[in-house]
């Protein structure tokens, strides 16, 4: 073993540097120190897993250290929800990518919100081996919906690496589509997504009893579902379990405030949760408020794992597994 001091920026995590004091003199905003590393040949290539890393954010002009979560060996985690061709990746998208798989986050699933990104979904989930896609029509986005668009769904839909249906339901807290439409899509949308046998990715945003009434009716799901950015109580949460569906956990349970949410991770079984960034939006503490990313799921996974009591292992190797089995991987 040796003792040394690497540096990485999540920005920029594949050209490490070297620390004084604890403070790199060439970077100027976040530093992860490792410590007592095993060398992986030279010092560009440390080996990050198993040992405890320290994240110290200057940006604000204050020394702040937070545990950077690792994970064990053999582990890893699934994003199963990122919006990876918006623009806030284009600068800086090969690092995105990159920075999650040296985190250990293997799979992740980058979501079609209307036609156009459901092209690039499968355009990025055909380019990198990480990466798979779904493909469906946003509530926001479906005014003017017309027989023509869903038969490109469907056509999109056969892409090979196409895993979900989604992300469609109702958002009645930005009406950017009359409540009318939004229900008369949706309906649609989930009647398509089972001819497919693909697993529904549905957006319930201040909509739940009218999303579930839908989901009712057209209840059984063979391929199953998730209710992406899970937002109820408890009661909701066994509604939607009993329906065969999945709880994804976004970095909102990271909040301080986030109370009920935290009650519901405590309370549902792993064997029912997934993990998402939804990226770019939702980062999780320590970086709220910035630019998400799949590597910092990370820090939502062991926020869960403190909840329930169990390591971060166990919340990785659950939560993959759940993911395995609905998207198929």
């Amino acid at each position: 073993m040796t003792n040394f001091y690497v540096s990485l920026r999540l920005a920029d995590m594949v050209q490490p540097c070297w620390l004084v004091k604890g403070f790199c003199l060439r970077c100027s905003s976040i530093n992860i120190n490792l410590r007592n590393l095993t060398r992986a040949g030279d010092r560009d290539t440390p080996s990050l897993r198993g040992k405890t890393n320290i994240w110290r954010d200057f940006v604000s002009g204050k020394k702040k250290e937070v545990v950077w979560p690792v994970l064990p060996p053999g582990i890893s985690l699934t994003d199963t929800h990122c919006h990876l061709d918006m623009d806030d990746y284009q600068d800086d998208y090969r690092q995105v990518i990159d920075n999650a798989v040296k985190c250990g986050v293997q799979r992740i699933i980058t979501i079609g919100i209307d036609l156009e990104s459901s092209r690039k979904a499968i355009e990025l989930a055909a380019s990198d081996e990480h990466i798979y896609a779904s493909v469906g029509v946003h509530p926001h986005n479906v005014s003017g919906l017309i027989v023509d668009h869903y038969d490109e769904l469907r056509r999109l839909a056969a892409s090979p690496k196409v895993v979900g249906f989604g992300e469609i339901g109702l958002d009645l807290v930005k009406s950017y589509a009359p409540v009318a439409e939004q229900k008369e899509h949706f309906k649609r949308q989930v009647t398509l997504a089972k001819e497919l046998d693909l697993p529904l990715i549905v957006h319930d945003r201040e909509a739940h009893v009218e999303v579930m009434e839908i989901l009712a009716q057209a209840a059984p799901f063979p391929a199953g579902g998730v209710m992406h950015c899970f937002s109820g109580d408890p009661a909701l949460a066994k509604q939607v379990m009993s329906l065969g569906f999945y709880l994804s956990v976004p970095g909102v349970v990271t909040f301080n405030k986030a109370e009920t949410m935290q009650e519901v991770v405590r309370t549902v079984p792993l064997s029912s949760l997934l993990l998402e960034t939804d990226g770019p939006y939702l980062a999780p503490v320590p970086r709220r408020g910035k630019r998400n990313e799949p590597a910092l799921l990370l820090f939502t996974a062991a926020r869960v794992a403190e909840l329930k009591g169990v390591s971060l292992g166990e919340v990785a190797s659950a939560t993959t597994a759940n993911a395995c089995r609905l998207f198929g991987f």
